[in-house]
């Protein structure tokens, strides 16, 4: 890897003004406590891991251009401003042209020009930068964001956490095919997935920590990595597919809870009545599931668990029950546990119930994959390449969520109704005005003006709105045109 001072100082400064909307919640000590953390060195060169973090974000936002050339873009736009060329960082690009053409008689395998690099330096870096570094980097954001904004974490005495996963459709190539697996239904020809387990701050829709793994490991098995680490008084709000009696031990034996709803056919003890549809139940697994189970060996497993469930009904939807471990009903009442978001006959808008904050990482996913279009911006043929781009599609999609809580508080508005498609949108139509203007007028007008535009932009609140999956209405289309067909043939 070349290490010339001249192209070191050009990469960190464009680098850093590609993206200053971030620059005060990914500063360069973030960088360096990553790096201790994931017990890693941050070199000085071009291609070092803090640019190669700054690189991954500035492909998500510009997904029609290569890697390679996502810093050329910057320094073209930066390059075509007035007065450039008598900025220090101008005159600092015109030293390394004429040290660029001295040189050009020799072969540099790293591309020409001042900041030009080659495709083949990007991929040999990316695949000596480890996973470690950029879960490293979420986590500390995770606690700065925590210490900065703690009404958006915690509920009462609990640190509220969302756990659900996904799968990510991949582009066709046989190396993903192999690696991540295949779905293994539909008609289509079968595309590469790759399955998402994460944790999340339900109150801000921030993520915390995450795994991407190939479709053959289960959810339950990336979970139990990424809860290793809870600490008491920790609430997993998790769908009961989660449903696992290793991992309820494992987040109780740790002093967390974690609240779900009960699965069908789970088969429970009742030990005492705590209120109308609330009861104290005993779940002890029979002697050939816990054979089975893939917790067997753990050590200090119990033999059964006193679980709290809670039954409830809405209004055309089947009877249901949230289980939970959290046993003291004065802690968390029945009707805090299931109340839905409705209007009362005041007209004041009552917050939905507890575990019904759980449908926010659901829109996580929605507005990750779809709204931010990390699913269809996908173009790497490697592994390392979709761990890298997922990477840094995670982490644009943190700060930008940081960004709109901060512009939800500074202009009294709910952080969760602010428009994420517009909030995207405004940073995108400032970027150029961003890069080009001097620090003073970006602290003082551009972000707190791109913040107010942010704010301004409100999702109406439709509480009970109810949102039929595609494949419910693929399914109910499909069965009404073969009822067409019958009555038409008879």
């Amino acid at each position: 890897m070349f290490t010339d001072e001249h192209r070191c100082t050009v990469w960190d400064e464009i680098r850093q003004l590609g993206l200053r909307a971030f620059a005060k919640l990914l500063p360069p000590a973030a960088f360096r406590e990553a790096v201790q953390a994931a017990g890693v060195t941050l070199r000085n060169n071009p291609l070092n891991w803090a640019n190669m973090v700054w690189l991954g974000l500035a492909a998500a936002l510009d997904t029609g251009k290569s890697f390679a050339d996502i810093l050329v873009v910057t320094f073209k736009r930066l390059e075509d401003a007035a007065g450039w060329s008598d900025t220090p960082l101008g005159q600092a690009s015109k030293s390394q042209t004429r040290r660029g053409k001295r040189r050009s008689k020799k072969h540099n395998p790293y591309g020409q020009g001042k900041v030009r690099v080659s495709e083949e330096a990007f991929v040999q870096a990316r695949q000596r930068m480890p996973m470690e570094f950029w879960l490293s980097l979420l986590l500390l954001l995770g606690e700065r964001f925590q210490a900065e904004h703690p009404k958006y974490v915690r509920w009462k005495c609990f640190r509220l956490l969302a756990l659900d996963g996904t799968e990510i459709l991949l582009p066709s190539w046989k190396s993903l095919k192999k690696f991540f697996g295949t779905s293994s239904n539909g008609r289509r020809r079968r595309r590469p997935q790759a399955r998402m387990v994460m944790l999340a701050f339900p109150l801000a829709r921030v993520p915390w920590r995450y795994e991407l793994a190939p479709r053959s490991c289960h959810e339950q098995t990336a979970a139990a990595r990424l809860l290793q680490d809870l600490q008491p008084n920790d609430l997993v709000l998790m769908d009961r597919g989660f449903w696992s009696f290793g991992l309820f031990c494992l987040i109780q034996q740790q002093g967390a809870f974690f609240a779900l709803r009960l699965r069908r056919g789970v088969k429970m003890k009742k030990l005492r009545k705590l209120g109308p549809d609330d009861f104290l139940m005993e779940w002890k697994p029979a002697k050939r599931s816990r054979k089975r189970c893939a917790w067997k060996d753990w050590p200090d497993l119990a033999e059964s668990l006193e679980l709290r469930v809670v039954r409830y009904r809405i209004r055309g939807f089947r009877p249901t029950a949230v289980v939970t471990n959290v046993l003291d009903p004065k802690l968390i009442s029945r009707e805090e546990w299931v109340r839905m978001a409705t209007v009362d006959e005041a007209g004041r808008i009552l917050d939905p119930g507890l575990y019904h904050r759980r449908w926010e990482i659901e829109t996580l996913f929605c507005e990750l994959k779809v709204r931010q279009g990390m699913e269809k911006s996908l173009r790497g043929r490697t592994p390392q390449a979709i761990t890298f781009e997922v990477a840094g599609h995670v982490l644009l999609y943190c700060l930008t969520r940081w960004l709109m809580v901060e512009a939800a508080e500074e202009h009294g508005v709910d952080a969760l109704r602010i428009s994420f498609t517009q909030a995207s949108r405004e940073l995108l139509d400032m970027r150029q005005t961003l890069l080009t203007a001097t620090p003073q007028r970006v602290a003082q007008v551009l972000l707190p003006r791109l913040k107010r535009r942010i704010a301004e932009h409100l999702v109406p609140l439709r509480p009970g709105r109810h949102y039929p999956r595609p494949a419910d209405r693929y399914k109910k289309g499909k069965y009404r045109q073969a009822a067409k067909l019958v009555t038409s043939k008879t």
